[in-house]
C-alpha cells in the first residue's frame, strides 16, 4: 500500500493513500470531534446511496443525492491551499498536506452548527451551570415521558453528544428547543428507539445497509419529512436481525438497549469469547457491582471486527443473572432431582459411563459449542472411553 506523509496540527504523520483526514488524525491520536463518524463504519466517502422508504407503499430507491454525505459538520478542518473549512471525514489525505483542526474560525464554526443541532435535541444536560456538582438528590422531582434534561435521559455520562458538546464549548443560551413529539418506539424486542432524541447522524442506517448488509432502517419520507426509521412500523416486519450494530454506533439515547436501559456507566470492562459458537467473537463485558450489565462487541482486528450476532449482542446478561439458571448439578434420587457436589455428580457419571463397552457408547458434540470445547469432547471421546462413536451437528 502506498503510504502519504501529511501534517496535522505540527504532527507529521505517515498513512494509507486514501485515508480520510479524520483517520489520519485519529491514528496519531489527535482529537477531531464527529458525530457522524465512528470506527466501525466505512468513511463518509465510502458510503452507498441510502435505501430511502416511502412509508405506507412499497417503493424502494436508492438516492445518489446522499452519497456524499457530510453530517454534522463537526470535523471542519483548516488545510493549506484549500479553500473553506472542508469535513475532516470525507476529505482524503494528499502527499505534503497541511491541515489545522483547531484555529478560531474552526472552534467558533463548530460551536454554530452544534449549536443549531440542538434545535431538535434537549439540551439541558449540555449547557445546565450545575452539571458539574449534579447529583441525583439534585433533580426534578417531576416525573414524565418526555425526556428533556440528563437524569431521566438512559444514556446520562456514556452520551457522546455530552462529551463533543464538553469539548466544542456551548453558550448557556442555547436556541430554544422544540420537541418533536415522536412515539417512543417500545415493540422492539431487545431495545427502544426514541426518535426524540435523534441527531439524524445517519450512523444506524450507514450499520444497517453499509455493514450488517441489511436495510431494517433507512431514511423514511414520513408525514412530509424524511426521517430516521425502519421501513416497517417494526423492526421485525423490517427483517432486522437485532444483531444491535445500531445500538453500538448511536451517540445519543435515540437506541437504548431494555437490559441495562438505567443501570449507568460501567466500572470496569472484561474481555470475553462469546460463548454460543466456535467464531471465537470477541466481547467486552460491562461489570458493575460485580454483575454483567451489558456486552460490547469487540474492534481493533478481532474476528468479528466490532459486530456480533443477536446471541453475542443480547443473549449473555440475562442468561448469566437468570433466576433459573442452574448453578449447582443435580443427582436423581427416589424419582426426583436433589441439588450434588461436583465431585458426587462426577464420581456418578464416571461410575455409569465406566459400567459400558467403548462400543456401546457414542458422543454427540455441538456447533453452538467453541473450537476448543469441541476439541476436548473428541479427545475425551477416543482416549478416555476408547471410542470412535463422535458426531458432530455442523450447524447451528
Amino acid at each position: 500500500m502506498e503510504r502519504t506523509n501529511v501534517t496535522i496540527d505540527g504532527t507529521r504523520i505517515a498513512v494509507d493513500k486514501g485515508t480520510t483526514v479524520l483517520q489520519a488524525a485519529l491514528s496519531a491520536g489527535i482529537f477531531i470531534p464527529a458525530l457522524c463518524s465512528h470506527p466501525h463504519l466505512p468513511s463518509s466517502r465510502q458510503v452507498k446511496p441510502f435505501q430511502v422508504v416511502y412509508r405506507g407503499t412499497d417503493k424502494l430507491r436508492n438516492d445518489d443525492s446522499l452519497r456524499e454525505f457530510e453530517g454534522c459538520q463537526l470535523c471542519l478542518v483548516k488545510i493549506d491551499g484549500m479553500e473553506g473549512l472542508p469535513t475532516a471525514c470525507t476529505t482524503q489525505v494528499a502527499e505534503g498536506m497541511v491541515a489545522r483542526t483547531n484555529t478560531p474560525e474552526i472552534k467558533q464554526k463548530r460551536r454554530e452548527n452544534l449549536e443549531a443541532m440542538m434545535s431538535e435535541h434537549p439540551g439541558a444536560c449540555l449547557a445546565c451551570d450545575r452539571k458539574e456538582e449534579c447529583d441525583p438528590f439534585r433533580a426534578s422531582i417531576r416525573k414524565a415521558s418526555v425526556i428533556t434534561g440528563c437524569e431521566f435521559c438512559p444514556n446520562n455520562s456514556k452520551c457522546e453528544l455530552q462529551e463533543v458538546a464538553a469539548y466544542v464549548g456551548i453558550s448557556d443560551s442555547l436556541p430554544a428547543y422544540e420537541y418533536k413529539g415522536l412515539p417512543d418506539v417500545k415493540t422492539d424486542p431487545f431495545f427502544e428507539r426514541n426518535y426524540n432524541l435523534c441527531i439524524a447522524c445517519t450512523r444506524c442506517v450507514r450499520a444497517c445497509q453499509e455493514v450488517r448488509v441489511n436495510s431494517a432502517l433507512g431514511l423514511v419520507f414520513q408525514n412530509g419529512a424524511v426521517v430516521i426509521g425502519s421501513k416497517a412500523p417494526t423492526l421485525e416486519e423490517s427483517g432486522c436481525q437485532f444483531c444491535g450494530a445500531c445500538v453500538d454506533v448511536c451517540p445519543t439515547g435515540a437506541l437504548t438497549e431494555w437490559i441495562n436501559k438505567w443501570d449507568g456507566v460501567a466500572e470496569r470492562q472484561v474481555l470475553s469469547t462469546c460463548p454460543y459458537c466456535g467464531v471465537g467473537c470477541q466481547l467486552e463485558l460491562q461489570i458493575k457491582r460485580d454483575r454483567i450489565i451489558g456486552v460490547s462487541p469487540k474492534g481493533d482486528g478481532t474476528v468479528n471486527q466490532g459486530q456480533a450476532c443477536v446471541k453475542g449482542r443480547f443473549g449473555v446478561v440475562e442468561y448469566v443473572h437468570h433466576p433459573d439458571r442452574l448453578k449447582v448439578p443435580y443427582i436423581r434420587r427416589g424419582g426426583g432431582l436433589e441439588e450434588a457436589t461436583w465431585e458426587e455428580a462426577l464420581e456418578l457419571v464416571a461410575e455409569r459411563m465406566g459400567s459400558y463397552n467403548p462400543h456401546e457408547v457414542a458422543v454427540i458434540s455441538s456447533a453452538k459449542c467453541t473450537n476448543e470445547e469441541n476439541y476436548v469432547a473428541q479427545k475425551f471421546a477416543r482416549a478416555v472411553l476408547g471410542t470412535n462413536n463422535i458426531d458432530h451437528c455442523a450447524r447451528l
